[in-house]
């Protein structure tokens, strides 16, 4: 290892990996996550590139099936509230507990956008100009297909936050 370099050579039983700690740009020889990620052609790089991008989307769709799902539990939750089945605490202001079931749902589907998004923060770590681009394409890209925030006024609200009461 050159300690003069800010690329570490990783031995092991094929070429070494170039790891930076700094802003890059490589692509044959790059190494993500583990060992077993070690980019060996510029098709491999390509097929990264574009699964990362598909990893965001699917971050952005995660996020979106929470919102849904938030809002499809309280709409039901008030269905029943006005047929009698459920009562209101008070007139004017609608209060609903999800029951242990959703609220597994709900954490299942949170802690998959924790890993997913966990998981493309450590891909950035990696400083790979390529990788980040990939990640703000996806982002894009997975933004405008799946965003379900609704402009009201000059802010933009998002049903999942406003279930709970809390955090946002």
């Amino acid at each position: 290892m050159d300690m003069t370099s800010s690329t570490i050579d990783i031995s092991m039983d094929s070429p070494s990996c170039k790891i930076s700690m700094l802003w890059n740009w490589n692509t044959v020889d790059a190494c993500f996550i583990s060992e077993s990620w070690h980019i060996t052609s510029s098709c491999m790089f390509a097929g990264s590139c574009i699964g990362i991008v598909f990893l965001v989307i699917c971050l952005e769709l995660l996020r979106r099936m929470a919102s849904e799902y938030d809002a499809f539990i309280i709409n039901r939750a008030r269905l029943k509230a006005d047929t009698g089945d459920a009562t209101k605490q008070d007139q004017t202001q609608f209060i609903f507990r999800p029951s242990q079931g959703e609220r597994i749902i709900r954490a299942t589907l949170h802690v998959l956008q924790f890993a997913v998004a966990y998981f493309v923060m450590l891909l950035g770590m990696y400083y790979n100009g390529y990788i980040i681009v990939c990640i703000f394409v996806g982002a894009f890209v997975g933004f405008l297909l799946f965003s379900s925030g609704k402009v009201v006024g000059d802010e933009i609200r998002n049903d999942a936050t406003s279930v709970t009461k809390c955090c946002g």
